[in-house]
């Protein structure tokens, strides 16, 4: 039975009878560069043309893996006493990256002290929290970034025996981490300079993926008493309204990234988790199945019918819950069997088992359901003690 919302599994698509000579192989996803990547090859553009005088068409630099790779310049600006500055574009490649086409600007100048200072400029955005492994107050250029770009410039400048002031800049920068979790995360005024691997693979999971286990980071740091886990924008949106208490950071989008979120929480010693879904998420969840994407996992309408005859439905009711659809289909069944809250409650109390178990009950653990606006608060685990549901 597919999750409410998801596709259902319709008919194969099959290839027209063609020739095998005429069969294509589908276009492999094509992967682009981080801005991190194309940050060091536009400073190390700068220091090229600060100290030979001359604009670079073009740049190679080393991805961390050793290999390197070359950019494009853009443009370089008009050379001046001791500071120029050069552009790259970053291409995301196929990725729906929302820096995709911004130009990742880097000034270079000379100064007395020997060394390498590196600053963010105008578009890059500013720490203002703990728990990004980043010096709050400082700019929001991560480690790796950070050694590319020095590495790229000391191959072109000794910083041993000379001093260069770096500053990474993006225009646009401002605008383009609207469409971020910057805001949330406490990264004010611009983007951030990401990159681990110095590429960008297309519709990765593992950059979502990072982005969670940042923000459990995040909320940890501030010492916050909870995180509540929400499967996208709308269940966020009535999981606020359910624990208006609780600051923007401990609310955070997990996808389908629940285990590394609860495997995160469990390292920094978050004490307690919230997680706030509908009832196809929950009742995944509910199943022992931490992986929830609808091509990973499907929901069991066992599990329904169980909480229904569980809650005192009659038998026809689970009967008919055990052949609804989706699970959308069921939680209309209970609905018009009048079963709500009280299936709801079961759900989110067996969900909060599942989570409890999971961390080996190092966390508490607790779950809301909400409808399908995401708005309304249909049900959730019991109130304890000084617990944050109602």
């Amino acid at each position: 039975m597919p999750d409410s919302g998801e596709p259902a599994e319709g008919p194969e698509l099959r290839e027209p009878d063609l020739p095998r000579t005429m069969k294509q192989r589908p276009r492999a996803l094509r992967t682009g560069w981080t801005t991190g990547t194309c940050a060091s090859a536009a400073a190390r553009a700068a220091a090229l043309h600060l100290t030979t005088g001359s604009p670079q068409p073009w740049v190679e630099v080393a991805l961390p893996s050793g290999r390197r790779v070359t950019f494009a310049v853009e443009r370089s600006a008009e050379l001046r006493p001791g500071r120029t500055e050069a552009v790259v574009v970053k291409d995301a490649g196929d990725d729906p990256d929302v820096t995709h086409g911004s130009e990742l600007t880097a000034t270079v100048c000379w100064r007395e002290t020997a060394g390498l200072v590196l600053h963010g400029g105008v578009g890059v955005g500013v720490v203002t929290r703990p728990g990004l492994g980043l010096e709050v107050g400082g700019p929001a250029i991560n480690p790796v970034p950070r050694r590319m770009i020095s590495a790229a410039v000391n191959e072109v400048i000794d910083t041993a025996a000379h001093g260069v002031e770096v500053t990474i800049s993006v225009p646009d920068g401002e605008l383009r981490a609207r469409k971020t979790t910057n805001g949330k995360l406490g990264i004010l005024g611009g983007i951030s300079i990401l990159g681990t691997t110095g590429i960008v693979r297309p519709f990765s999971t593992a950059s979502w993926r990072a982005s969670v286990e940042q923000a459990v980071a995040v909320a940890a740091a501030q010492q916050q008493p909870a995180v509540v886990l929400c499967t996208g924008g709308r269940t966020e949106k009535g999981a606020r309204e359910l624990l208006p208490q609780l600051p923007p950071v401990c609310f955070i989008e997990v996808g389908d990234f629940t285990g590394a979120a609860l495997r995160r929480a469990v390292e920094l010693g978050v004490p307690r988790v919230v997680f706030v879904g509908m009832a196809g998420k929950l009742t995944k969840l509910a199943s022992g199945v931490l992986m929830t994407h609808y091509t990973r996992s499907k929901v069991d309408p066992g599990v329904l019918a169980g909480i229904t005859r569980a809650v005192g439905g009659p038998e026809s009711v689970a009967t008919a819950v055990a052949g609804a659809n989706t699970a959308r289909h069921a939680f209309e069944v209970w609905e018009a069997a009048g079963l709500l809250p009280d299936a709801g409650a079961e759900l989110c109390r067996r969900v909060a088992a599942v989570l409890s178990r999971f961390t080996g009950h190092r966390v508490t653990a607790e779950a809301a359901m909400v409808d399908f606006t995401g708005r309304t608060v249909i049900a959730s685990t019991p109130p304890q003690d000084g617990g944050l549901l109602p």
